[in-house]
């Protein structure tokens, strides 16, 4: 029987003759049944399969079965402009049943927030960075609002998950579903990973009710197609995308802002047609450019991650990825952009700027032939969280009592773990350093408390991340973004030209107090920086890239430059072994450890080999040792290492100041706190079992 027999009458109805659909796809059909039956569910599906409509329909059915009232449903997503994207659909499907979907985040005015507390509305899209706010005691409303809930969506789930924002959503999920009184349905959208069942019981958190997985495979499936070039500059990659599949809609992904930008101003310069979308352009830029690019048919579209999730930007013709992302996960999701219209075929050109962007490109895509996903890891020991929690829940409630954390976000995954004498740890360091202070039994925020986290009215307490301190561009009162100060410096009486959304702009002045620049227009290219870290890659895409380097086919078609490239590469690394490490001597006498184990590993090991660490740059594929070391001092200390499994990563200098909230933590819950997220016990484990083969390299 079709799971659409199990929807309300008046929802059947307006799917069919109003949105005007015939069939449900798989995915749609098979959530209904344990949707409507309550089921925690996470829904998997690559971009543009449905999972919206497949959360969405069922939840308006039990909307309409069972009378919910006031704001009962909960959409949250990672991205403002995610939200803004999903409330025409997800309104006029509310409204053609009588139904109301309203928005609430940063950049919605407060007078209408405002009014929303007053008139709820049944489905709310939101972050959990407004949720925080919403639960703000002091004003009244939030809450009273969200004690009506009974089913929480959180779209794209993965890109919470893995990170201090998941945590923090977990901790404000526990919190509404005390305020509600009642187990609040979760359902979790998400694309391909591999973990889901586990991704599935984090979110759940500590609900009890019945979970599924719904990942329907798809009816035969189309290979899609894949091609690996290597061209050498990002100029050379404006070149080929100018002059390649002219006429067609073209969205290329880079992976930093400033190659976004350097991009799109060679493919101008082309005479194409480009728009730019990064998280450092003013929501009005990125909104025009996506409109524009959504109606256009012969222009291209350069962007970071953030059109990587479901933000609708039309049917595309070609994705391109200049160099690599990172995982597997984010090229699946870049990869589904394409392919939605009948007859066309999920395709991706990937072109490689440098030797090191071509190798993390054919590893990633042996992966992928593979059928490799990563899995998405939860953070632990996460004391500075709880610290925030424990603030933001006196701020709440108007004071809170020392144990009545656990009461509200304590069985939170990420919190259940804490023992008493750690949690009463913490509490004792926040008073001793004046960030609480205790009166009649309640705590509320000390000296030191006020003066870090209550400056304009508790903003900084409403996020889990610090956010970089950056510039506003403003062209007259037209805001075009955001940059890093660095940008602003030049040599002695030159100007500062910025390149923002891929168009030049002169520095007439700036505002050092405000952090606001103002600028003109100029047929001048220049430059705008933002600082950022270097990615540890996951120890699996390191060693597919090491297969790729002794031989192993990587997968994709590749074009006559990519293939000289590998053959180029494959000599470089002539020494290299698809299931052994080697140890390489250079020309030059220096001593190469080859993991190909990550950065997180090569960092560790490195804290650990004692003298034989050379001092020099550890990076994802290999480690220095001294140019007086072999093969036997290398065994012996392994040998040593093994006996002391596992090994602690070391903790670079500063580091526990990136750490939002990392001054309410004794120093060393911040050091434990940060060795859990460093290490890679497997991939070190890898490399002190596995066989080592000495080389030269000549």
């Amino acid at each position: 029987m079709s799971g659409f027999a199990d929807l309300h009458p008046a929802l059947q109805h307006h799917i069919v003759n109003t949105v005007g659909w015939k069939t449900l796809r798989p995915l749609q059909e098979e959530a209904i049944t344990p949707l409507i039956g309550g089921e925690h569910a996470l829904l998997l599906a690559p971009t543009a399969g449905g999972k919206t409509e497949a959360a969405f329909f069922p939840l308006l059915s039990r909307m309409l079965t069972e009378d919910w009232r006031g704001t009962s449903v909960l959409y949250v997503c990672p991205l403002r402009a995610l939200l803004n994207n999903l409330l025409p659909r997800l309104a006029h499907y509310a409204e053609l049943v009588g139904r109301r979907v309203d928005l609430w985040h940063g950049d919605v005015l407060a007078t209408k927030k405002r009014r929303i507390k007053l008139d709820n509305p049944d489905v709310l899209l939101t972050t959990p960075e407004s949720l925080e706010v919403i639960l703000d005691g002091r004003d009244g409303g939030g809450k009273a609002m969200l004690a009506g809930t009974r089913a929480i969506v959180v779209d794209e789930l993965h890109a919470f998950a893995g990170d201090d924002r998941g945590v923090h959503l977990q901790a404000v999920l526990e919190r509404v579903t005390k305020i509600a009184g009642r187990e609040a349905q979760r359902i979790g959208l998400s694309a391909t990973i591999g973990n889901p069942a586990e991704l599935l019981e984090w979110l759940a958190g500590a609900c009890v009710g019945q979970k599924r997985v719904v990942a329907p495979l798809a009816a035969n499936p189309t290979s899609p197609e894949i091609t690996l070039d290597s061209v050498g500059t990002i100029e050379n990659a404006a070149t080929v995308i100018s002059r390649l599949h002219s006429g067609e809609k073209r969205l290329v992904f880079c992976d930093s802002r400033a190659r976004v930008e350097s991009l799109a101003a060679h493919l101008r310069a082309a005479g194409t047609a480009t728009f730019v979308s990064h998280s450092s352009l003013s929501l009005d830029e990125r909104r025009q450019a996506e409109a524009a690019f959504a109606s256009g048919s012969n222009c291209v579209i350069v962007a970071t991650s953030t059109l990587e999730l479901g933000i609708d930007v039309g049917d595309l013709d070609r994705v391109i990825q200049i160099d690599a992302p990172n995982t597997v996960a984010s090229f699946l999701q870049r990869l589904g952009r394409t392919g939605r219209r009948p007859g066309t075929t999920r395709n991706c050109l990937f072109l490689a700027t440098s030797d090191e962007a071509f190798m993390r490109a054919a590893g990633l895509l042996r992966l992928w032939a593979e059928g490799f996903v990563e899995p998405v890891v939860p953070p632990v020991e996460s004391f500075h969280l709880l610290a925030h929690q424990i603030m933001a829940l006196a701020l709440q409630e108007g004071g809170i009592e020392e144990s009545a954390w656990r009461d509200w976000v304590g069985r939170a995954p990420s919190f259940r773990g804490f023992s008493d004498e750690d949690a009463r740890a913490l509490v004792v360091f926040m008073l001793e350093a004046q960030v609480l202070a205790v009166d009649g039994g309640l705590y509320w925020f000390g000296r030191e408390g006020e003066r870090a986290f209550g400056r304009r009215n508790f903003m900084e307490l409403f996020s889990s991340f610090t956010t970089p301190q950056l510039f506003r561009i403003l062209h007259g009162r037209e805001e075009i973004g955001v940059v890093h100060p660095i940008s602003f410096k030049t040599r002695k009486d030159e100007p500062a030209i910025l390149l923002l959304g891929g168009r030049g702009w002169l520095v007439n002045h700036v505002d050092w107090e405000d952090r606001v620049a103002y600028v003109q227009p100029t047929e001048v290219h220049g430059r705008s920086r933002w600082l950022g870290a270097s990615q540890a890659l996951h120890f699996r895409h390191c060693r597919a890239i090491r297969s790729v380097l002794a031989g192993i086919d990587p997968g994709p078609r590749l074009t006559n430059r990519a293939t000289e490239k590998l053959t180029e590469l494959r000599e470089i690394h002539a020494w290299a072994s698809p299931d052994a490490m080697s140890l390489v001597r250079g020309p030059d006498g220096d001593l190469r450890w080859w993991t190909f184990a990550g950065m997180r590993a090569n960092a560790t090991l490195a804290e650990h080999l004692g003298r034989l660490a050379a001092v020099g740059a550890v990076d994802n594929f290999s480690l220095p040792l001294v140019p007086t070391a072999n093969s036997d001092d290398l065994e012996r200390v392994r040998a040593e290492l093994r006996g002391r499994i596992p090994l602690a990563p070391p903790i670079p200098d500063g580091a526990t100041d990136g750490l939002k909230f990392g001054a309410c933590l004794p120093p060393s819950f911040a050091e434990r706190t940060l060795r859990s997220r460093l290490g890679d016990a497997e991939a070190v484990a890898a490399c002190l079992g596995e066989a080592v083969l000495s080389a030269e390299c000549r």
